[in-house]
């Protein structure tokens, strides 16, 4: 069986209350090198046999009609994950 990655996210000018908590809890454990941080969703789909680009369409028209909410969120990657 195969799996394709489908990864949401919000829109750059949608605030990210939870990634901004984050951003700001990781100098308190001594990560100071990141300056933002941006939460999103991860889908993984599996299908039979090998992922081809028929599958890949329906996996990202998936991924925009039900997957991501289009009024918020971008859909950043669609694609094959690698074993």
């Amino acid at each position: 069986m195969a799996r394709i990655v489908v990864d949401v996210m919000l829109k750059p000018e949608i605030l990210d209350p939870q990634g901004k908590a984050i951003a700001n809890e990781l100098p308190r454990i001594g990560l100071n090198e990141f300056t933002d941080v941006r939460q999103g969703k991860r889908f993984e789909l599996t299908v039979e046999g090998e992922v081809t680009e028929e599958l890949l369409a329906q996996a990202r028209k998936a991924a925009e009609e039900l997957l991501s909410n289009p009024v918020i969120e971008d859909v950043v990657n669609v694609s094959a994950l690698e074993d």
